[in-house]
């Protein structure tokens, strides 16, 4: 065989092979979701808002598939980690009721219980639902969202016991439980700290153990990465891939996208029911006021519209639209200052994409 021959079975080789490496890659890759011009407004909103925004990542869920997936740049994807603030309430509300589910805790169990210290300084009364919706009668040194923002960082403490210990002594009650709604960010970790007592395991295992690994929310953790106690309240982690997830979850009643169940029809019913909805407000984001508190999330009725939110004043939020059947998530790189509501602009241009009789 001369060598021009072989030169050319050679090439021919080679170029059999790139196509089959290439071929193989595409498999592998995972298609992207199908551009829907009905959501071509979505994309402007947040191009207009990308400078507030900084990095962004946003999905939509609906009818069994994802129908919108939009990145502010190829270096933040919808599968990136970044902090999510108080949308980790929620998950920490379902992680309460799988232990309701189980009958290992009751909502209305004084915290007291689990842990005794709170019943010494005058504050006996409070309950594991006080925990999740705001109505502990507890508050922080001082309302507003730089205050809260401050109440994230947890280094001072070693572990979440030595932090709910410290609001069981140094958090002053300014009334009594079930009696006005402050927005805080103590009755969540209390709740979470009643659930270590209660499984004898850390939070964060508990909550991997239970919700992210059965949800297979890969790059979500509670793992306090900058040292000191977890925060199940505002110290999460996650991508905007994983929490559609677990939005998707409580959209399927508790069932998990392979089927397995996470929490009953009625943990989740429970999760999603306005909580003490006639209690005077003294403290409550902008963004969310007319709304009620669910565990862990807010509810917001208007005719036929029922929503459940979960929003972080610093970029980020989620919610589900029941009426139109969809599940919503943005999620910012660094929220480092609070920034404008651009979910709430973003939600009403979905729904008119969407359409529905829901109001």
């Amino acid at each position: 065989m001369s060598h021009f021959i072989r030169s050319n079975c050679l090439r021919f080789s080679l170029l059999q092979f790139s196509l089959l490496f290439c071929l193989v890659g595409l498999a592998q890759r995972k298609p992207e979701v199908p551009v829907d011009p009905r959501f071509d407004p979505v994309d402007l909103l947040l191009k207009q808002n990308q400078k507030e925004l900084g990095q962004y990542a946003a999905l939509i869920w609906k009818d069994g598939k994802l129908v919108y997936e939009k990145s502010a740049s190829e270096d933040f994807t919808v599968k990136m980690q970044a902090p999510i603030g108080r949308m980790a309430d929620w998950m920490t509300a379902a992680l309460v009721m799988t232990f309701v589910d189980e009958g290992k805790i009751s909502l209305d169990d004084k915290v007291t219980r689990y842990v005794p210290e709170f019943g010494k300084y005058m504050k006996g009364y409070i309950t594991i639902r006080n925990c999740l919706t705001n109505t502990t009668g507890l508050r922080e040194a001082n309302e507003g969202l730089q205050e809260l923002k401050k109440a994230f960082v947890t280094v001072n403490f070693q572990s979440l016991e030595d932090l709910v210990n410290d609001y069981a002594v140094k958090r002053p009650i300014q009334t009594n439980p079930s009696t006005e709604f402050f927005y805080n960010n103590l009755g969540p970790n209390i709740a979470a700290r009643c659930l270590e007592v209660v499984a004898k395991k850390p939070f964060e295992r508990l909550m991997s153990e239970r919700i992210i690994r059965p949800l297979k929310m890969r790059a979500t953790t509670f793992d306090n990465q900058n040292g000191g106690a977890t925060n199940p309240s505002g110290g999460a982690y996650s991508a905007a891939s994983d929490y559609i997830s677990f939005l998707v979850m409580l959209m399927n009643k508790g069932l998990a996208p392979d089927g397995k169940r996470i929490l009953s029809e009625k943990a989740v019913a429970e999760l999603e029911t306005p909580q003490f909805a006639d209690l005077p407000v003294k403290f409550m984001p902008k963004d969310v006021q007319g709304a009620q508190s669910g565990l862990g999330c807010f509810a917001m009725r208007n005719g036929s519209d029922s929503v459940l939110l979960s929003p972080n004043s610093f970029g980020s939020a989620a919610w589900i639209d029941k009426c139109r059947n969809y599940a919503a998530v943005l999620i910012t790189a660094k929220p480092e200052e609070e920034k404008k509501p651009v979910f709430v602009s973003m939600k009403n241009l979905i729904d008119e994409a969407i359409g529905g009789n829901c109001n």
